[in-house]
């Protein structure tokens, strides 16, 4: 309810707040809003905290001001975030950059403003600087750590919207947001996951997109014993060279990895240039391809297999 008062989303709402600002306005400068001024700020509407006297006309003035700068404030952000989005020449790292210096710049004039208009001394602010240190170093550590994460984050780069990331955890995704608290990340299965933006300066993130979108694919199989080894290194690497994706700038490799217990194992490297498409799909192709080739040319995939000599067979019997 508050965040709606204070930032109201739909046109009927503004509007509302703009009638009642307005129809306050007319009562005040008609005249009759001062009987109404006189009692709320009387004796009987009033209350003492320490040398300091408080009137309910106060109270409510102050409650007035700060929605109404608030709400200024608001609508002041969205237009110049909007602004800001239609700009085509500037990247989505460094608009979100402007927008947050934007809407820290615009709340903070209101809050000077608010506090000139409400009459406080801001050098009294100077006696509870200890206390409010306290209750950020305390109460709002996590919310300060990752208010400070993400503007670090907005300021190094390192991780910008669209880009592919795997957390230590395992979690893969599409960065779709940097917020002041958490960034957005949407998984393979449209997952919406808001992680803290302290996570991405204290943790180790892989970032398959950081520098380029080329990606390296891995498979590793098996051919037995009896085949031409030759041969099942050519195909396995015309299986890789065929396949659309398979970037051109950086060729696949085959290499014999080891001589195993029933077979022969190679490991392929193929790259494609856009890992933002996906892995899964060409190294599927590719395994198709290979498992084809080789039927062609009767190359074996073996699997595992065990010879067993039975002694003495007669004292069995």
């Amino acid at each position: 309810m508050w965040k709606s008062l204070l930032k109201p989303k739909t046109w009927v709402a503004k509007i509302l707040v703009i009638l009642v600002i307005v129809g306050f306005l007319a009562l005040g400068f008609l005249g009759y809003l001062i009987p109404v001024q006189q009692f709320l700020s009387s004796d009987a509407a009033s209350f003492q905290v320490g040398e300091a006297r408080f009137t309910i006309y106060m109270i409510v003035k102050a409650v007035f001001i700060i929605i109404l700068l608030f709400w200024l404030a608001a609508i002041t952000s969205d237009f110049g975030e909007a602004r800001l989005k239609e700009i085509q020449n500037i990247k989505a790292s460094n608009k979100a950059l402007i927008i947050k210096a934007l809407q820290i710049l615009i709340y903070f004039v209101a809050f000077l403003v608010a506090l000139d208009l409400l009459e406080i001394d801001l050098t009294g602010l100077a006696i509870f600087s200890g206390a409010i240190g306290i209750g950020v170093g305390i109460g709002l550590q996590k919310i300060a750590s990752n208010f400070i994460s993400g503007i670090i984050l907005l300021f190094e780069k390192t991780i910008v919207e669209d880009d592919l990331i795997e957390l230590e955890d395992g979690t893969s995704g599409y960065v779709r947001h940097t917020g002041a608290r958490y960034t957005l990340i949407e998984t393979f299965e449209n997952r919406e996951i808001m992680i803290p933006n302290e996570d991405f300066i204290t943790n180790r993130i892989t970032n398959w997109t950081y520098t380029n979108t080329l990606g390296r694919i891995d498979i590793s199989i098996g051919v037995s014993y009896g085949c031409d080894i030759k041969k099942a290194h050519d195909l396995i690497l015309e299986a890789a060279l065929e396949h659309p994706k398979c970037s051109k700038k950086q060729p696949p490799d085959c290499f014999l990895e080891e001589y195993g217990d029933s077979a022969v194992m190679f490991t392929l490297y193929f790259w494609v240039d856009n890992i933002i498409e996906g892995r899964k799909k060409p190294k599927s192709d590719v395994l198709f391809a290979i498992w084809d080739k080789f039927e062609a040319h009767d190359i074996q995939i073996p699997f595992p297999q065990r010879d067993v000599h039975i002694k003495n067979i007669g004292d069995l019997k």
